[in-house]
């Protein structure tokens, strides 16, 4: 545990320096939620905002979370970054685990401020309970996108290998979660498939704790399912990450 550690202050003290990445991080979603707010002014009256909000601004964090945690374990590869840890006697789990807790801190703001400006801009008001809710699911999807990013990265050899994950697995989870529209409307196939995607289970608490008589019990199991998601992607990436190029 103490290696993983290591391997996470060295992590966030790259974090640190990388100015850019860290906007890119920070300000980058919460424009987007700015802009998000400007499209939803121009519709009709009456259109339900609280349905979309919210798990619009998790898919954001979600989304960043996944691509920037991707190519940032790419280039440590590329860069013989990880090989030199693995020849120093880190095991696989110690390095996973150690960029995990790495980028914690930064989906952790991620989360906060995305939601939190979400739920400013539009203009939402949920109890106490509720607020602490959407928070932990926001924040659970953003280290299940950290591990999805990790798991993705061993597939890659160079950062432009990443992108096409993004057809392939983000942008069908956002058609198959139930965000844009009900599963229920879809093929039988297309419902199940959503199921594999961290963003279905997600909307799927959302949607059920911003209802005035929304029950979280009803949505325990979706909330387990979110939780132990980045445990499994974190088995299969230590099982699948190579020690050298």
């Amino acid at each position: 545990m103490r290696r993983a550690f290591v391997v996470a202050r060295r992590v966030v003290k790259q974090l640190l320096r990388n100015h850019r990445f860290l906007a890119l991080s920070i300000i980058a979603p919460l424009v987007i939620v700015y802009f998000l707010k400007l499209f939803f002014d121009t519709l009709p009256e009456g259109f339900d905002v609280a349905r979309y909000a919210v798990p619009v601004a998790a898919f954001l964090v979600h989304f960043l979370a996944f691509i920037l945690c991707a190519i940032s374990l790419v280039q440590e590869r590329t860069a013989g970054t990880m090989e030199r840890m693995f020849v120093n006697g880190f095991r696989r789990v110690e390095v996973i685990g150690g960029y995990l807790l790495g980028f914690l801190g930064l989906a952790t703001f991620q989360a906060v401020a995305v939601l939190a400006e979400a739920i400013w801009l539009f203009d939402l008001d949920y109890a106490g309970g509720t607020l602490a809710t959407l928070f932990a699911v926001v924040w659970l999807l953003a280290i299940a996108s950290v591990m999805l990013g990790i798991f993705v990265s061993t597939f890659a050899r160079h950062e432009g290998q990443v992108f096409p994950f993004v057809p392939l697995i983000i942008l069908p989870s956002v058609f198959l979660s139930g965000m844009l529209m009900d599963v229920d409307e879809l093929p039988a196939w297309a419902e199940w498939l959503g199921h594999v995607f961290p963003l279905f289970w997600a909307n799927d608490v959302i949607q059920e704790v911003i209802k005035p008589e929304g029950n979280l019990g009803d949505v325990t199991f979706s909330f387990a399912v979110l939780a132990g998601y980045g445990v499994v992607l974190l088995l299969l990436a230590s099982l699948t990450l190579r020690e050298a190029e």
